[in-house]
């Protein structure tokens, strides 16, 4: 059965993740509140994330920075897309 929750990014209720996306207390709290498109959405948005800032994943410092921007764009509300950013032109 599918699981519901009340999404904190969406607003709505909606498709609960499968499992916890890491360990951890913020892992959990990504599974009890976000919802799988919204996880989608942060996944979409960190890859753009490290593409515009030019990030390396295996960096502690990048690691914290997307810690950073995961928790403003799930559940602060207050998220912006990175300085000089362009979106692509159709």
């Amino acid at each position: 059965m599918t699981r519901m929750i009340k999404c904190v990014k969406l607003g709505v209720e909606a498709e609960g993740l499968d499992a916890p996306p890491f360990p951890g207390p913020n892992g959990q709290r990504i599974f009890d509140h976000v919802s799988k498109q919204a996880w989608k959405e942060w996944l979409a948005m960190q890859t753009m994330i490290i593409n515009e800032r030019r990030l390396a994943s295996f960096d502690p410092a990048a690691k914290k920075i997307l810690e950073a921007e995961r928790e403003k764009f799930l559940f602060s509300g207050n998220f912006e897309m990175p300085e000089g950013y362009v979106p692509p032109q159709n």
